[in-house]
Order: C-alpha cells, then structure tokens, then sequence
C-alpha cells in the first residue's frame, strides 16, 4: 500500500468547483486599486530627444512649451531633476516619475559629473531601506530608479570614454538600456555597424546591461532574441503628426521622405516601447528590488556596527539600526508632540487674545449703545418737561380764563338784583296788586 506521504504527493483532481482558482483575480483586483509606481531615468547630453522620446514612449505631455524639459531650459545644470505624471489607462492607473540629468557631459571638464547620479540612485535605496526598517510599516512609496535609458550620441565612433565610464559607476546600481538617439541621421548600414561597434565595446569593458529573462515559452524567448539582436536600441522621438499615404502617424518631415517613429523599418522605437512598458516593465522592478537593492542593503547592513554608525563614511549617508532607528522615531515623536503642544499653546493665546479682543470690543458698543440710550432719554425727558411747561401754562390760563367767567357771572347776578330793588322802589305800592307787580316785573324781560 501506497504511504501517507505517497498519497499526498498524488495530484488531486477536484471534481466541482472550490474557488481558489480565483486568486489571480483577487491579486489583480488589488493590484489595480493600489496602482503601480515606476521610475525612469534617461542620462545623456543635450539635444539628444530625451524630453521628446518620454512624451512619445508614454503619449502624454509631460514636457510641453509650457513646461520645456530641462534641456530646453534657458538655466542649465547637472542638478538631477524630476518630473511625476499620472498616467491612466483602462482603469489602471500609473505613477511615472522621471529622472532626468540636464546639461550632462555638456561642460568642459566632465570629472565626475557622474556622482550626482549615483548619489541620487544611493538616496533612493536609502531612503527605502530606511522606510522598511522603521517599526510601523506601512505602504512605501517606492521611489528607486528602476531603469535608466542611456543616450548615445549618434556619431558612427563608437562609445566615448565618458560613456563608458558613466555605465561602468552604474551598471550595478541600476538597469541600463542603451539608445542611439536620434537614429534618422544615420543610414542603416551606418547604424548596423554603429550599433556592432558599441556591443563590442560594451563587452570588452565589461559592462553590465539589462539582462533579458529567459523563459520556457518559445514566443518569449523569440522576442527576448529578437530584442537582443537590436541592441543597442536606434529610437527616434517626434511629437509632431503627419499625413502618409491617407494615415496619420507620428514622424519627422525631411526633404527625402518622412521618417515614421512607429515604422520598425525606420528605427526600433516600438520595439522599446513594448519592451518598456508592454512586457518588461515588471521584470525591471522585480531586478531592481532582487538584485540592485538587494545587493545595496547587503552592503549597509554588513557594514552596521553595535552603536548604529557605518564603518565607511564616505559611501553615502549612514544607515541606523533597528534600535537607533527607534530610538530616532521617539526623538521624533517627542519632538512633534513638543512642536504641537507649542502651536496648541500659540493657537489657544490667540484665540485668548481674540476673546479679549471681542470682549473688549463688545463693551465699548454696549458702552456706545449706553451713551446713545442716556441721550435719548435726556432729549425725551425735556420733550416731556417742555410739554408738561406747557399743559402747566395752559391749565394756569384755563384757570385764570375760568375766574374771570365765575367773576363776570357773579356780576351779572348782583347787576340783576340791584335792578329789581331799583325797580320795586320805584313802583307805587299797591297792596292789592303789589304781589302781581312783582311778578310782572319777575316775568317780564329786561331791556336796556
């Protein structure tokens, strides 16, 4: 009988559906919402079309007259630059930062123009390595230069010294991919020979391109020979869209013809293109993680000793241990805390000062509002005190005005009376018809 150990070894054929075949699709799905990140340098002189070759690699603007390419910039300078663009295709979305060295090799005395390069290759590494050691890690922003598109002026001599020295300080920091630019001005035999003379030289010198990976599957490996033979790749770079034979395609007008960026005949544009962004382009992440950084991090930390200093000071910035790099995360967080807790104070002083300020301002309007009531209330109490002036002075008049009719009522009752006794004296007295007289003169009215 079979052992255990046999029987699990048997492949298991599952007669229904289970679900994990759907993997792929979860890692996809999530793949897709992250998104992806990848980092492109281009090395070489001015006026080779590097600026040209990325808005045609990538179909975007990312140098436009607006925005030139460092080339093209009136101030030059081997400071190394970049340029992050945000690129979406089909739902997924891309994070291309390109690297760019303006004015390299352009100078008179070129030594060691090369170590801001290196220099910026080594800070990337560093910072990464920094990042994954840190105790909360989350998701890294991975910023290291995965390929390097190296430009060769298209003088049909071969590799200058400064080329070969340049790949020789970076051929192990990074993957290099070498270009004849502006291959239209070569004719093909001259560019077949051109490109012979630069292999040669590359491998007499020992220098470390790009590697293609193999793979079982026949179509690949055609492809990857087929990429290989074309080494060192002639591109041509043009943003400008012209006519030929009733289609629309990019090139380069010139009195003989029309040179066709997307024409393999014409140059090995789409060849790079695919390669770059279609079939290799996560082959050059996984080289540049496995391999590049991999051997840059077995190099620091080799070199780590017990306090957390690297031994050799002269290769770039020092990388911390994982307890100095604690120990500089509390330092850190102190410190933040320490800037908080004094911007907390300043924000609370001046919302202090504002409260006072409103406080302030708030009494003098009520203190305004008070003087302007207090006025008011004067100026209504003498309205009031000038009419209760005048009701006094009309009641006194009203007054007066009343005496004077009591007084003219009470000589009109004695001005009656006096007239009767005058009138009774001067009437016979009858005694038969005095009491009629009386009345006679009671009844009848007086005349003047």
């Amino acid at each position: 009988m079979p052992s255990i150990w046999q029987a699990f070894q048997q492949q298991k054929n599952l007669e229904g559906y289970v679900g994990f075949a759907n993997l792929p699709n979860q890692v996809y799905r999530k793949s897709v919402k992250r998104g992806f990140e990848f980092t492109l340098m281009v090395v070489g002189e001015s006026g080779l079309g590097k600026s040209t070759l990325i808005n045609s690699l990538f179909l975007t603007d990312l140098y436009s007259p607006e925005y030139p390419g460092p080339s093209h910039r009136i101030k030059k300078t081997v400071q190394v630059e970049q340029s992050k663009v945000l690129i979406k295709e089909g739902g997924v979305q891309l994070l291309l930062t390109i690297v760019d060295t303006p004015g390299f090799g352009d100078a008179v005395d070129n030594s060691n123009c090369w170590q801001p390069v290196t220099d910026h290759i080594d800070s990337k590494f560093e910072d990464y390595l920094n990042a994954e050691s840190r105790v909360n890690r989350r998701q890294m922003p991975d910023s290291r230069v995965h390929c390097c598109l190296y430009f060769i002026a298209p003088s049909g001599h071969g590799l200058k010294p400064l080329d070969i020295e340049f790949m020789k300080r970076l051929h192990e920091k990074v993957n290099i991919i070498p270009l004849i630019a502006k291959a239209d001005t070569l004719t093909p035999e001259e560019c077949q020979q051109f490109k012979k003379q630069i292999m040669r030289e590359i491998q007499e010198h020992k220098i470390k391109i790009y590697e293609f990976p193999e793979t079982d599957d026949e179509e690949e490996n055609k492809l990857v020979k087929k990429i290989k033979d074309r080494l060192p790749l002639a591109v041509v770079g043009s943003n400008t869209i012209i006519e030929v034979n009733e289609k629309r395609v990019r090139g380069r007008q010139y009195p003989w013809g029309v040179a066709e960026v997307e024409n393999g005949e014409h140059c090995d544009f789409t060849i790079l293109r695919n390669m770059l962004i279609r079939t290799h382009m996560q082959d050059l992440k996984d080289v540049t993680n496995n391999v590049h950084y991999e051997n840059y991090r077995s190099r620091k930390l080799a070199a780590v000793t017990y306090n957390g200093a690297d031994n050799n000071k002269n290769k770039g910035q020092l990388t911390k241990s994982p307890l100095a790099q604690m120990e500089e995360e509390r330092r850190d967080h102190v410190t933040k805390m320490k800037k908080m807790e004094m911007e907390m104070e300043q924000v609370f002083e001046m919302k202090v000062k504002e409260k006072i300020q409103k406080l302030k301002d708030s009494e003098l309007e009520l203190q305004r509002r008070h003087e302007q009531m207090k006025k008011n209330l004067e100026a209504q109490h003498k309205e009031l005190e000038e009419k209760r002036r005048q009701l006094e002075d009309e009641k006194a008049n009203w007054e007066t005005h009343q005496r004077l009719l009591e007084q003219q009522k009470l000589d009109s009752s004695r001005l009656c009376s006096w007239d009767r006794a005058t009138l009774l004296q001067r009437i016979p007295d009858k005694s038969a018809d005095s009491s009629a007289n009386e009345s006679y003169f009671l009844e009848t009215p007086k005349t003047s």
